[in-house]
């Protein structure tokens, strides 16, 4: 119950937050730089709206040890100064992942891909900036997107910055990768600085007024997820049953076949674990060195050092014997290590042998 109204909490704060900037940018005017990251550390500064002040011409610059080289100028100085910066990142510094889920779980999006950041991406949710498109349905009730991630390392240095220029408010966007026509950037985060106006609200006060409506919202909630409870008993117990049943059925069908039959057909669907040896030993690079390898049913875990862990997804998925590869730990890179250790695990696509 704790755990619920800690969340309720946090999603009214950050509700109440973005209603508190969007009426702040309506009355106070807010210059729009966008800051585009070219290749070797070399960024160019664009400004795209301006209500106020001259319009002025782009300004590059290359980032050497967290300055910017060489220094804006007065009139860009100013411009920068509680102006809202939009950084367009790389997207070759950025990992793509295709993933897809139920589509009940369309209201829940962000929270579900937070909780297995650490099994799509090589950080844990902590150290890893994330964002996703828009779902799209698609077959069997499930929507499907694209998660953008990149270390939250390396976008620190222009975090800085941007406090640094006094700047308001700081969001990184990233392109997909030959998007479609129309395609919108994927937000990777978006980070308050400073007031817009420069002084600072009465956001407790703002707080205490609206607390009597959260916690309304809180017991309303709490006796609707009662009445679902009691919905969700009786589906589970119907889904028992036919599962019972459908158990029985397939007892029924196995007992018409010969034992020769059955080994046959376990022959062609099991796994061989040299065969997954021989199929993973071919897909990874020369430069990757295996240290653990586990087959146990449909699924394989391999483990070792390599020079790129997130290339190795790829790599693993072209392979036709592997299938759904994830990262099931964070990578990490120790001081005495030639590379990154990596945990990926994948299933096992069985088709050893002949269907004949």
């Amino acid at each position: 119950m704790l755990a619920e109204l800690k969340e309720l909490f946090g999603v009214w704060i950050v509700a109440v937050t973005a209603a508190i900037q969007a009426i702040m940018a309506r009355i106070v005017p807010q210059r729009r730089i966008e800051l585009t990251e070219g290749e070797g550390g070399h960024f160019t500064a664009r400004l795209v709206s301006a209500r106020q002040g001259p319009t002025l011409t782009p300004f590059a610059f290359e980032l050497a040890q967290g300055r910017p080289q060489p220094a804006p100028t007065a009139d860009w100085q100013a411009a920068l100064r509680g102006s809202r910066i939009d950084v367009i990142v790389r997207p070759d510094h950025v990992l793509f992942r295709a993933i897809d889920f139920p589509k009940q779980a369309a209201d829940f999006l962000d929270g579900m891909v937070r909780a297995q950041i650490d099994r799509l991406t090589p950080w844990v949710a902590g150290d890893a900036l994330f964002g996703t498109t828009a779902p799209i349905p698609i077959a069997n009730e499930r929507i499907a997107l694209t998660l953008a991630a990149t270390s939250r390392q390396k976008i620190q240095p222009l975090l800085a910055l941007a406090i640094d220029w006094r700047a308001a408010s700081v969001t990184g966007l990233v392109q997909i990768p030959e998007p479609e026509p129309g395609a919108a950037s994927i937000k990777l985060f978006d980070r308050t600085l400073s007031g817009v106006a420069g002084g600072t609200l009465d956001v407790a006060r703002l707080l205490r007024i609206s607390l009597l409506g959260a916690g309304l919202a809180a017991a309303a909630s709490l006796l609707i997820s009662t009445y679902i409870g009691g919905e969700y008993a009786t589906e589970q117990q119907e889904l028992q049953q036919k599962i019972s049943q459908r158990r029985a059925a397939l007892r029924i069908n196995r007992s018409d076949g010969t034992a020769e039959t059955l080994l046959a057909k376990r022959k062609q669907s099991s796994p061989s674990s040299v065969m997954v040896l021989e199929a993973i030993s071919r897909a990874l690079p020369d430069t990757t060195y295996v240290t653990e390898l586990h087959v146990e049913g449909d699924k394989m875990q391999v483990a070792g050092l390599t020079q790129d862990a997130p290339s190795l997804i790829k790599l693993i998925e072209q392979s036709p014997q592997f299938s759904r590869a994830t990262f099931f730990a964070p990578t990490t890179r120790s001081q005495n290590d030639p590379g990154e250790r990596f945990h990926i695990e994948a299933h096992i696509t069985p088709y050893f042998g002949s269907g004949s």
